[in-house]
Parts: C-alpha cells; sequence; structure tokens
C-alpha cells in the first residue's frame, strides 16, 4: 500500500498486534463508513440548501413549472448527485489492494447513477405533463401518453446502460442486437407498440381529449373520458363505474364522440309520433272555425281557408263530397301546429335545423317525425325538455280527433276493431 491518509488506521491497528489480512478490511470497513457518513452529511446539506432556494422561487417567480418541479421532487433527486460523485471519487482511496472489491463498488455506484438520472428525468417529465396540463389548450390533451412513451425510451436507454456497465460491452452493441432481435421485441412489446401508434394518430386526428363524452358499445362504455395512456383509455360511466378501453381500439374500431354535439349550440331531438291512420280524415268548415280557438294556429288557418276556398270558387269544385278540390286535413293541420309549438318554444335552438316532417307509413301507422335542438345540452336538463315537449303533443292530439297507435291489448280488438 501507497502511504496515506488511508493508511492511518492500519498501521495503527498493525501497532497494537492486529493482523495484516485483519487490520486491511477494518480499515476498508472504516474508510467506507466514513464515505457514507460524508455523503449522507453532504447530502442533507445541499438538499436543505436546495429546498430554500427552490421554494423561494417557486414562490417568487409567475409561473407554476418550478412549484411542479418541486412537488414532483425534482430538486431532491438532484441533490443526490454531488454525494453519488464524492462516492466515486472515494472509492479508488478506500479500496486500495482490494481491485476487485473496488471494481464491484464502482460499478454499483455507475447503476446508481443511472437509476437516479432515470427518477430526475421521469419527475421531470411529469413536471412538464402537470404543468402542461395547467394551460387550456393542452388541457384536454392525451400528455400522459407523450409522457410514457418518453420514458420507455428513457428506460431502455438506461436497461441497456446498465447492461454495458456489467458486462463493459458498449451500449452500440446492445442496440445493434435490438435491430437483430426486433421481431422478438415486436412481439413482446407489440401491446406497448399499439399503443404508441394508436396515441399518436388519436392525439394528430383530434379524435378524443380528454372530458368528451363517448359511447363504446362494445365494450360497454357510455361516459366522460377521464385519461388516455400509452395503454389505455379511462372512461368514466355515467353510473360512475369506470370502463378501460385499449388505447388502439379507438383507432381499430368504431366509437361515437359527442364532442361535436358538446360544442354545438344545441342536442338535437329526432322522435316520431306514430298516428293511427284511421283517424287521418278531412276538415269540415265547421271543425275549422273550432280549432280557429288555438292561437298558435289561428293565422295560419285563416289565410289557408281563404286560399283554398278561393281557389274552389274559381274552379267551381264539387264540395258535396270532402275529396275534391283542395282541403284542410286534421294531420296536416296538426303538423303545422307542432311546428308553430316549437318555434315558439324556449328551450329550442331556433337556429339550428327544426323541421315536422311524415315518414313512410308502416303496418303501425304514420310516422310524425320531429328534428330539432334543445337550447340546453345537458343530458338531464335536454330530457326534460324532450319529455315536456311530447307531453304537451300527446295531450294535443284528441283536439284535433287525432290517435296514437296502440298495439291491440287482446286478440279479440284485432278482428273487432
Amino acid at each position: 500500500m501507497d502511504n496515506g491518509l488511508n493508511r492511518i488506521l492500519y498501521d495503527y491497528l498493525l501497532k497494537i498486534g492486529i493482523t495484516e489480512s485483519l487490520a486491511s478490511y477494518l480499515n476498508l470497513l472504516a474508510l467506507l463508513v466514513a464515505a457514507f457518513i460524508l455523503a449522507w452529511l453532504l447530502d442533507f446539506i445541499i438538499w436543505k440548501i436546495l429546498r430554500k432556494i427552490t421554494v423561494n422561487l417557486a414562490r417568487k417567480s409567475r409561473t407554476n413549472f418550478d412549484n411542479f418541479l418541486v412537488v414532483n421532487r425534482v430538486p431532491r433527486y438532484m441533490a443526490h448527485i454531488i454525494p453519488l460523485l464524492v462516492l466515486f471519487e472515494f472509492i479508488p482511496f478506500a479500496f486500495i489492494g482490494f481491485d476487485y472489491g473496488g471494481m464491484i463498488a464502482l460499478k454499483i455506484l455507475q447503476i446508481l447513477f443511472v437509476v437516479l438520472t432515470l427518477f430526475v428525468v421521469k419527475s421531470f417529465f411529469k413536471s412538464i405533463n402537470d404543468y402542461l396540463k395547467t394551460i387550456p389548450r393542452f388541457k384536454d390533451k392525451p400528455m400522459d401518453s407523450y409522457v410514457q412513451v418518453l420514458m420507455i425510451f428513457a428506460w431502455i436507454v438506461g436497461i441497456f446502460t446498465v447492461f454495458a456497465i456489467l458486462t463493459e460491452i458498449t451500449v452500440w452493441k446492445y442496440f445493434t442486437a435490438l435491430g437483430a432481435g426486433s421481431a422478438v421485441v415486436i412481439l413482446i412489446f407489440k401491446d406497448s407498440i399499439l399503443g404508441l401508434v394508436a396515441s399518436i394518430q388519436v392525439s394528430i386526428n383530434d379524435m378524443v381529449r380528454i372530458g368528451d363524452w363517448i359511447t363504446f358499445d362494445k365494450y360497454g362504455a357510455d361516459g366522460d373520458v377521464i385519461g388516455i395512456t400509452l395503454a389505455t383509455v379511462k372512461v368514466q360511466n355515467f353510473d360512475k363505474t369506470i370502463t378501460t378501453i385499449p388505447t388502439y381500439a379507438l383507432v381499430s374500431d368504431s366509437f361515437k364522440n359527442w364532442r361535436g354535439m358538446q360544442d354545438s349550440g344545441g342536442r338535437r331531438v329526432k322522435r316520431s309520433l306514430i298516428i293511427s291512420q284511421k283517424s287521418i280524415r278531412f276538415l269540415t268548415d265547421e271543425y275549422i272555425e273550432s280549432l280557429k280557438k288555438i292561437q298558435l294556429i289561428k293565422p295560419y288557418l285563416i289565410t289557408r281557408s281563404e286560399k283554398i276556398n278561393s281557389y274552389n270558387l274559381e274552379n267551381v269544385v264539387d264540395k258535396t263530397l270532402a275529396i275534391n278540390g283542395r282541403n284542410l286535413t286534421n294531420i296536416g293541420v296538426f303538423r303545422k301546429y307542432v311546428s308553430s309549438y316549437l318555434e315558439n318554444h324556449p328551450a329550442v335552438n331556433k337556429d339550428m335545423t327544426l323541421m315536422v316532417r311524415q315518414l313512410a307509413p308502416t303496418s303501425q301507422g304514420l310516422p310524425l317525425e320531429i328534428y330539432a335542438f334543445s337550447a340546453d345540452k345537458r343530458w338531464v336538463n335536454y330530457e326534460y325538455i324532450m319529455a315536456d315537449v311530447f307531453d304537451h303533443l300527446l295531450a294535443a292530439l284528441p283536439y284535433f280527433e287525432l290517435e296514437v297507435f296502440e298495439l291491440p291489448t287482446n286478440l279479440k280488438a284485432l278482428y273487432h276493431p
């Protein structure tokens, strides 16, 4: 051994009669203990200084990014670097005469340095992720997926670096071998690769954002997206259950995103009243007069009746039969009433499509479809508005001597209507 500080205890032990071998081990142990105590003290002091500096900066700065750095322990991990470097320098000093042990200790420290670097990178990326989520334009973006992709690459580099340290083979040779074994890697990381590709496609095509309401029948999902990661998309259903969907399923399968409705001025109402065709008839003059008491269609009935009567007089139409000439029907007047009712309803968006139309007759009856948009898009309010509209229309049908089709309650009714 060379003379120096690392021999002081060794020489003393030899003087008091300790064997050379035991003195060497005790000297090594004492030096290691001293090294770890020194490293711990450095770590503690540096962390106290860094914490004070970072907390003060976080309080004074206008941005929240440094706050997230502190929360995610970036300064804490950074404080470990200098003590680790001190231990690196101390290894040759402590392990004189123990070359193999010194080599193992150095490799352990190198691996710890790689792991520490990965933790710093992870915390830094997470801080960026948390900060971007506070910015409105990034709030609904799948930032978790991007962080996971970056961390996958970081962990791959880290793992190969550890192998390179243990085997003393350069990292580039591992990457070369990785290219040769890419088929095996693809098989092992199939889900992650699919998730990575899907996450990029979902983001670029803006298919799903956090907060979107989606319906995915294949997976039983019907609710709001609460998380998008590399592998999965979490949907909180309206019954408060959580459905997990593979990210690549959003690309490979069909699903419904209600964002367009939520961004629009209203939510669509598309529902039909099935009118019994037996109740459809022409209206007599007397009945038209009685319908003029209905305020919403009084102007229409006056104007329309004048035009029809004028046409029939000019063309000398024989009105002894109602089918001759032009006539008003109860279904036609009711259709106009429904249209006027919706146009005057405060909860219906007048700037979007508003239409009342007849569909093709069916064996059940004549569908009279209402196609409109509620001004309120919230689900509970939407259902209330739609029920309120149809409650009124169902109650209004008898005023026009119309009936809704209902299936017979017994077989006798099929033969004796």
